[in-house]
């Protein structure tokens, strides 16, 4: 069947759109928008027959419905504001208004199970990754508690649709799968996932075990498992813990995954691909990696020009290159955090990563209440985010909110346990009992912080004035000269400038230790 109308023809044979005699690039969910609403012009496509249609119903976002629709739009040489063909219905969705002249067989639907199919497998093999929660299997006599195995899925599909990176599959189509049918084969053909979650739930006597396990559908590798064990009578207590837990270690997990996957073939990489291997680089903390990164996440963006995560990407990189000096021009990266940041949030407001760097962004600026709201705001987007949480008790340790402070950064230990920013969380937790007065306690977190992985120069000085304030002179000159030898030009006023306490009184015993380490 072709489609003539404009100056455009739309081919659903050989899937192609020409302008005149040229062909235009269009991506396969596009054109199948196209189709789609040219197939049905005589009525109004509402949002959720689009999702169904090519998205194969899967949860997604209104931006990302959006986002197909203006990429359709530029397509056929239209705009938001014209509507010269596709034109918005308010609160119902679309209509294709453009004349068209159809020749070939008609088609007896606007889009077919092999479009449908095909729509999914692009979309997975070339956008966001995705998932497929599963039905528990259950095991014992569950008694009252039966219903566990089915309700403890159904509030992971919730908490994951939360997560703006990941497509997660509806439970009418996850929950399909049960028993003998839930092989991964049959599950990556029928829902064309990236990854597919399923558990176990035991019951014995008084005790419950849930055993949750990812895997990678292309190999049906086993990516991550985790066993949780709770008492039955507080089933209904663990479950938000449990969905908390599991929620958070995939937030980590699958975009390790996908840099993993990603350096297999580093020639071959789409936008999404570039973002998870910018990460993967990000989180080394060294001059190379960040420079790596920065590359990584401008090749996504030329990819796709309104990829949000790969702004906020560059945002943190750019953080990152100001906090820890690497870049030759401190403010100019502080600037780029900041232009980044926002840019991430013109396409995305409601990613709780675009809404942490804004106010990681602030910090460079030295306001450090500007960032609270935007730090809140990605806790409320996202209230398993340890980052999140452990950035908000950043800020809010320094103007010296010490124990709301304790309270935020052990719930992002008790989150991410592994995070990449374990060495941050544990030297929040220092700051917290420095805030409080609480000097030995101050250098018992520090020591941690110090020793943990990819810890950087600046948090070994935590540990030199967290001793140094404990009276113990000589651990606080262990760090001090372990920080130096890394960083020779590190000053006491870098330390405080990082880290900018807000309280006068805890300013003034910090400023006095770091003098006493000839800081």
């Amino acid at each position: 069947m072709i489609h003539a109308f404009d100056r455009y023809r739309l081919d659903t044979d050989t899937r192609e759109l020409q302008s005149g005699d040229a062909l235009v690039s269009i991506e396969p969910q596009v054109f199948a928008l196209l189709r789609l609403l040219i197939e049905n012009r005589e009525r109004v496509v509402s949002k959720d027959e689009i999702i169904e249609r090519i998205w194969g119903g899967r949860i997604v976002s209104e931006s990302a419905v959006a986002s197909r629709v203006k990429s359709a739009r530029r397509a056929i040489g239209d705009n938001g504001e014209a509507q010269r063909l596709i034109r918005t219905i308010h609160k119902l969705g679309f209509r294709f208004v453009g004349d068209v002249a159809s020749t070939g067989a008609p088609t007896a639907v606007a889009m077919g199970p092999a479009d449908e199919a095909h729509a999914a497998r692009v979309d997975d093999q070339a956008s966001r990754p995705s998932i497929a929660v599963l039905p528990f299997a259950l095991v014992g006599v569950a008694g009252a508690y039966g219903s566990i195995a089915d309700a403890l899925p159904h509030d992971l599909i919730v908490e994951l649709s939360r997560l703006r990176w990941l497509f997660v599959i509806a439970r009418g189509s996850s929950f399909q799968f049960r028993g003998s049918d839930a092989a991964i084969e049959r599950v990556r053909t029928a829902l064309s996932v990236r990854y597919c979650l399923s558990g176990v739930v035991e019951i014995a006597q008084e005790r419950m075990t849930v055993m949750v396990e990812l895997c990678d559908t292309n190999d049906s590798g086993i990516v991550w498992s985790e066993c949780y064990r709770a008492e039955v009578g507080a089933v209904h207590e663990v479950r938000a813990e449990i969905a908390r837990s599991v929620v958070n270690a995939l937030e980590l997990q699958i975009p390790a995954n996908e840099a993993r996957r990603a350096l297999k073939s580093p020639q071959n990489l789409d936008a999404w691909s570039a973002y998870h291997l910018g990460l993967h680089h990000l989180y080394q903390f060294s001059p190379n990696g960040n420079e790596r990164a920065t590359a990584l996440f401008e090749q996504a963006i030329a990819k796709e020009p309104g990829f949000a995560r790969a702004y906020a990407g560059l945002s943190f990189a750019h953080f990152e290159s100001a906090f820890l000096h690497f870049a030759d021009d401190v403010s100019q990266a502080a600037d780029l955090a900041h232009r980044f940041a926002e840019q991430s949030l013109e396409h995305e407001p409601l990613d709780p990563f675009g809404n942490l760097v804004m106010g990681r962004a602030s910090w460079l600026r030295g306001d450090l209440e500007a960032s609270l709201p935007w730090l809140d705001r990605a806790n409320e987007l996202s209230p398993s985010y340890a980052q999140g949480k452990y950035s908000r008790a950043w800020a809010g340790t320094l103007i010296g909110e010490g124990a709301h402070g304790q309270g935020l950064v052990d719930a992002a230990l008790e989150l991410s346990p592994l995070d990449p920013l374990l060495y941050g969380m544990l030297g929040v937790r220092s700051f917290s009992h420095m805030v409080l007065d609480q000097p030995a306690e101050a250098a018992g977190w520090a020591d941690r912080a110090a020793r943990a992985p990819r810890a950087h120069p600046l948090i070994e000085l935590i540990a030199a004035v967290a001793h140094g304030l404990n009276g113990d002179h000589a651990r606080a000159t262990f760090w001090a000269q372990s920080a130096l030898k890394r960083r020779p030009d590190l000053k006491g006023a870098d330390f405080l400038r990082a880290f900018p306490f807000r309280d006068p009184v805890t300013r003034a015993r910090i400023s006095r230790t770091l003098d006493g380490l000839s800081l």
